[in-house]
Parts: C-alpha cells; sequence; structure tokens
C-alpha cells in the first residue's frame, strides 16, 4: 500500500482542536457589542459586564502614581508576587474570613480568571471530573476542558433560588470526580448559600475525598444580612484539599488592574508557581503596589460602593418583576439579578417569536438598543442576566425600555 501524502499546508487547520473549540466570552462579547454600538452613536445601555462603574478610589490609584516612579518596579520580580502583597493577602484572608494562612500558600496572578485557569490545570488529569453548580460563570467550562477535565453541571432553578442541594451534587459524584467548583456569591445569579448550607456542602466534600476550588470573589457584596462564610472556615479539615481564588476586581473597582490570588496548600500552590513561571510570570509591579495599598486600607470605600449596589439592587428587582412574564428572585450577594423569562418565550413579539433567552436577548438588543447576557451562557436557556453595576439612571431607562417591549408579547 502506498503511503499516504503529506498534508498541503492549505489542508492543515490553522487553529489546533484545543484552542478552536474555546467559545468567546459571552459577557465580554455583549460588552463589547455595546461599546461599539455606543461609540456609533446609538443610545444602548449595557447590563452585560460584571464590572463597578466606579472608580478606584484615590487613595489606591495615587499608590500607583508613586510606584510607577520607583525604579525597582519597573523589574521583575518573583514570580509568587511581591512579598509585601503576599502578607497583606495573608492579613486580609485574616480579617475578613478569619482563616489563618502563611505567605507561602499564595500565589499572586493576573486576575481571578487566570487563578481559576491555573487552579484548574494543576489539579485535573485528563479525563478527571468536576462538578459545577448551574447557572456558572462563563468562564469555568473552559478552564475545565483546557485543562483536559469534565465538567459535570448541576442545575437549580429558581424555585430553589439557584442553590444546589447536597443530595443533588451526590447525585452527580462519580469515581471519576476530583473537584467541586464553588462560588458564593454566585455569578450570574447573586444567590448567596447559607453558613448551615455551605457547611453541609464541605462536609460532603471531605466525606468523598474531593477538591473544592472555592471562587470568592463576591465576598464583599452581601445585603440582607446575608453571610458568606469561606468553606475553610466552615469545615477546618477541608483546607488541605481547598484552592481559593480571589482578587480585588470587584470589591474595590479594580477590574483593569488585573490583579487575582489563589490560595491553597503549599504543594499545590509551588506547582502552579512554576506554571505561572513558564506563562505570565510576575503581576505588573505598579498593581501589585496598588493592590497592597487596597488591602492595607480600610473598607469605608468598600462600604459606599455597597450601598449604591444595594439600592440599585432592590430598583432592578422591583422593575424586572413588573413586566409581565418575567420573575425575578431577590438576590443577596453580588451585583447581578437573573430573572426567568420563560414566560415570554414563545410569544410573538414585534413580528417574532423568540423560544430561547439567546433569540429574546438579540431581540431586546435589536428592537430597545439594552445589552444583556442570556441564560445559555450560563447554564439552561430561559434566564437573562443583567448586572446592576450601572447607574440608577440606566437601570430605569434601561429596564423600562425592557418592559416596553415585553408588554407587546401575545
Amino acid at each position: 500500500m502506498a503511503d499516504c501524502p503529506p498534508m498541503s499546508a492549505s489542508e492543515k487547520p490553522r487553529v489546533s482542536k484545543r484552542i478552536a473549540a474555546i467559545a468567546e466570552s459571552a459577557t465580554l462579547a455583549v460588552d463589547s457589542k455595546a461599546k461599539a454600538l455606543k461609540a456609533a452613536g446609538r443610545p444602548v445601555i449595557g447590563f452585560g459586564a460584571g464590572e463597578p462603574d466606579f472608580p478606584t478610589p484615590d487613595y489606591i490609584v495615587n499608590a500607583a502614581i508613586e510606584a510607577a516612579k520607583i525604579p525597582a518596579n519597573h523589574r521583575y520580580t518573583p514570580v509568587a508576587g511581591l512579598p509585601e502583597l503576599r502578607e497583606a493577602i495573608v492579613k486580609k484572608t485574616k480579617r475578613d474570613s478569619n482563616y489563618e494562612i502563611t505567605v507561602d500558600q499564595v500565589l499572586v496572578t493576573n486576575g481571578g480568571k487566570q487563578a481559576v485557569n491555573q487552579a484548574f490545570a494543576t489539579l485535573l488529569d485528563p479525563g478527571d471530573e468536576v462538578i459545577v453548580p448551574s447557572p456558572y460563570w462563563t468562564t469555568y467550562p473552559e478552564c475545565i476542558s483546557l485543562a483536559g477535565g469534565k465538567m459535570v453541571e448541576v442545575f437549580a432553578d429558581e424555585s430553589q433560588n439557584y442553590l444546589v442541594t447536597v443530595e443533588q451534587l451526590e447525585a452527580a459524584r462519580t469515581d471519576k470526580t476530583k473537584v467541586l467548583l464553588f462560588c458564593s456569591p454566585i455569578n450570574p445569579t447573586g444567590a448567596v448559600y447559607s453558613p448551615e448550607q455551605v457547611k453541609a456542602i464541605g462536609q460532603w466534600a471531605l466525606k468523598n475525598n474531593l477538591w473544592v476550588l472555592a471562587d470568592e470573589i463576591y465576598e464583599h457584596l452581601l445585603y440582607d444580612g446575608a453571610k458568606a462564610p469561606s468553606i475553610c472556615v466552615a469545615v477546618p479539615e477541608l483546607a488541605d484539599h481547598t484552592i481559593i481564588v480571589n482578587g480585588v476586581a470587584k470589591t474595590y473597582a479594580m477590574t483593569g488592574w488585573r490583579v487575582g490570588w489563589m490560595i491553597g496548600p503549599k504543594d499545590i500552590i509551588k506547582a502552579a508557581t512554576n506554571l505561572h513561571s513558564h506563562s505570565t510570570a510576575n503581576v505588573a509591579n505598579v498593581s501589585q503596589r496598588a493592590a497592597i495599598a487596597a488591602l492595607n486600607g480600610d473598607l469605608s470605600a468598600v462600604h459606599k460602593m455597597g450601598e449604591a449596589f444595594d439600592r440599585r439592587r432592590k430598583l432592578i428587582v422591583k422593575l424586572l418583576n413588573e413586566i409581565p412574564g418575567v420573575v425575578c428572585p431577590t438576590p443577596t450577594g453580588a451585583f447581578y439579578v437573573y430573572p426567568s423569562v420563560k414566560g415570554v418565550l414563545g410569544k410573538e413579539i414585534r413580528g417574532k417569536r423568540p423560544k430561547t433567552s439567546a433569540e429574546l436577548a438579540t431581540l431586546i438588543l435589536e428592537e430597545v438598543e439594552v445589552a444583556a447576557v442570556p441564560g445559555e451562557a450560563f447554564g439552561p436557556s430561559g434566564y437573562v442576566r443583567f448586572s446592576y453595576a450601572t447607574s440608577d439612571e440606566d437601570i430605569v431607562e434601561g429596564i423600562g425600555r425592557v418592559n416596553k417591549l415585553l408588554s407587546e408579547a401575545k
């Protein structure tokens, strides 16, 4: 049998299968489209991005300005992060979570997203399963897939306030399960697990010898007396099998500064640091200096932003629940609402019958120029995420437009 001729350059895939399988971030795609329409002069109101609309507090910005003047900050620094920042993370973790760690349990990353990516890359081998409560942040599945793992989705709808139970988690567990992804407060729903629920889930993970990846990025954005204990505090024995990811982005309005971190057992952090050394190496030093100022300062600016988010939360929930066919639970964390739009799907609206939340979100953007993220980005269809990290005026105007449009449904 003759050898097959080699493939020509034009026949070979231009992009690897691994990277070609990655979906674009739906939240960033919606935000980019909204910004492009605004730049073209359209009166678009965007509820897509999970990004505080406040400026970074002045004392943090001033620390960065001063840091930029120091030549040492123009150079490489330790891969794991500036010693002063890692120490500040240790102190902040004790102050905010009552969780005691050491500096060698901390790795500073380029935002929380890199922390999630590196955590899964460090933990997973091909075929390992990760249980992911749904609705989930749109980036989790891609990070798991890139690491060779398999996501096992466990869905909780609005009747459960989007909170999964231990019984649901147990039903999803197999002999291939290695990691539980746990996030509270939750993006995209704003739901928060009670301390009792956190403890029960932690004890279940411990009993079954599972790792936990705990995303605590929204830890300070809590309302109505809600509490979000760290799972390692709720179940101390779980600490040796838990990686916590966090960052300054949401708490201090520092999304663009790109400073996050991983906290975990020393051997895991050492392995993740080795990976970090061959990917990005150290985070930008000026950003690290700004993060030191943020973490070492008090939380007065954080509380002030939280008061505004709380007011906007109540406003947007009220306005959404006035729309026929829309049911919006009241979130107690983060800065998102996640209304069910199942009562609208399939109805005629301006000559169209959207059957999915993706089709509905497109219709809303095209007809009334309001951008929101459809539920398909976070799990099953039938929902739309609105971020209320925007002005009261935009909330009133934007949700008013949506109300006018969906009231035409028949």
